[in-house]
């Protein structure tokens, strides 16, 4: 379990680098991006932030999967018991609306760091902000902990990669925030 434990830690923190990297240093993301390899991602940062979002989505699904499959004496389907896996399905839910609240209040820009990159954003105060600091974080950290509930509680491993991410995502308000 070591062994992946790293590589799920070492692949999983490619996207929470990136984005303090982006959110600490813009003016060398926007260079990057300017590039000719990034060019073919977007004609703004913004939107090569938004498909780098959506690998980093693909590698967390992916390493999620693999530990899912990996740790599973068969097929891999949810092993909690009804009420954690109830408890599970509630908190992928709240994580979800508390994701999709957050982008639609924000958009794009406002959710892909537009105000570090050159776009005026506005601050928002009313929901979901008004609810919980960081409602994308705090949402995409209940869905992970609702996921491996639902397919890995009551297995030993159940909350590693949870506290993993948990860790991943505090460390990123404190340094994004």
């Amino acid at each position: 379990m070591l062994q992946a434990l790293l590589i799920a830690a070492l692949l999983l923190a490619i996207e929470r680098v990136t984005y303090i990297w982006v959110w600490h240093r813009p003016g060398d993301f926007e260079a990057l991006c300017a590039s000719a390899g990034f060019r073919r991602l977007g004609a703004a940062p913004v939107d090569v932030l938004q498909k780098l979002f959506y690998l980093f989505k693909f590698i967390q699904l992916g390493v999620f999967v693999g530990w899912i499959v990996a740790f599973n004496d068969g097929l891999p389907l949810p092993t909690a018991a009804p009420l954690p896996m109830a408890v599970g399905i509630i908190l992928i839910l709240l994580g979800q609306f508390l994701n999709m609240s957050v982008f639609q209040r924000l958009g794009k820009v406002g959710v892909f760091y537009g105000n570090k990159l050159g776009h005026q954003v506005p601050w928002v105060e009313g929901f979901p902000f008004s609810l919980v600091p960081h409602p994308q974080y705090t949402g995409t950290v209940l869905s992970i902990w609702g996921l491996f509930l639902v397919m890995r509680y009551p297995h030993p491993d159940w909350f590693v990669l949870p506290v993993l991410e948990t860790v991943y995502y505090l460390v990123a308000m404190r340094y994004e925030g």
